[in-house]
């Protein structure tokens, strides 16, 4: 029996209605898209999909902090270079000073006053050096011995020391004397101990075989951030690498195609358009048997 003469069940209809269901949220699910510009707005969206997404969006938060650490790592480094620098400097003009004082008409006493000032500035740059508070030229009471640790990829696991300062500094005596290693503690000793008064040329020579012992330490430091610093560009720019791949990793899988899903939308409208018209001319459909009760 043709369908059309049911009036009970009215199964064109009901095929109808199903059709201009799944016209409308195929509707919605593209404006919906339109709307966050995500192609996942759930997990039943694209459960698969979903979980590598986030995986890989975890680990780019992971890789952008390793790279923040690279870059405090540098300003760390940095800052300790120009310091040593200038420490590097003062040896050399002290060196000059010592030179100087072999000149039998030189006065040595303002010799020695210019030489123990210049000690007392490289004094204070390693008291006085620090990053964020933390010295980084002796050694402290929290338990600072020169090396910092900095995790510098995704994994807990995938970290770098930045031991430079490790041959500068030493160990904290009880007595509180700078945290600062023999040959630099022998150095400053040496200049500080120069006369007040009545220096002589023996005098001020003395203290140029310390100079020198301290001099490699400074020299084996700024060899040491030089090394560091390659490092962290490398690890930097393989970072940057890293985590632009992953990004758009992230956005092919959560990122809606706009103008695909535009289309769908448009699609949906107009499928949805003629479902409804469809849906109502098939309700209405069975009235025609009602021309055989007349």
């Amino acid at each position: 029996m043709s369908q059309s003469f049911r009036v009970n069940t009215n199964m064109g209809a009901l095929n109808a209605y199903n059709a201009l269901s799944k016209a409308n949220d195929s509707t919605f699910n593209a404006q919906l898209r339109l709307a966050t510009q995500k192609r996942i707005n759930s997990v039943a969206d694209d459960t698969s999909g979903f979980a590598v997404g986030k995986a890989l969006d975890q680990k780019v938060k992971l890789m952008e902090a390793a790279q923040r650490n690279v870059g405090s790592a540098q300003d760390m480094l940095a800052t300790s270079e120009v310091q040593l620098t200038s420490v590097k400097d003062l040896v050399t003009q002290i060196k000059t000073k010592i030179s100087d004082a072999s000149n039998p008409a030189a006065d040595q006493q303002r010799i020695a006053d210019d030489i123990k000032a210049m000690g007392s500035e490289i004094e204070s740059i390693f008291k006085n050096t620090k990053y964020n508070d933390t010295q980084l030229l002796v050694s402290t009471s929290t338990g600072n011995t020169g090396t910092f640790t900095f995790q510098t990829g995704a994994a807990s696991s995938d970290t770098l020391g930045i031991d430079f300062a490790s041959g500068l500094v030493g160990t904290l005596s009880q007595g509180g004397a700078s945290g600062i290693a023999s040959e630099v503690k022998t150095a400053l000793a040496s200049i500080s101990g120069l006369p007040s008064s009545g220096s002589t040329i023996a005098n001020i020579q003395a203290i140029e075989t310390a100079l020198n012992s301290f001099e490699t330490k400074v020299d084996d430091s700024l060899s040491k951030i030089g090394n560091l610093s390659q490092r962290l560009d490398i690890k930097d720019e393989f970072l940057t690498s890293a985590i632009s791949n992953s990004k758009a990793s992230v956005s092919r899988l959560f990122d809606a195609d706009m103008a695909m899903e535009q289309l769908n939308a448009t699609k949906g409208q107009m499928s949805s358009q003629v479902a409804t018209s469809m849906f109502s001319q098939l309700n209405m459909a069975p009235q025609s048997v009602l021309s055989l009760m007349r």
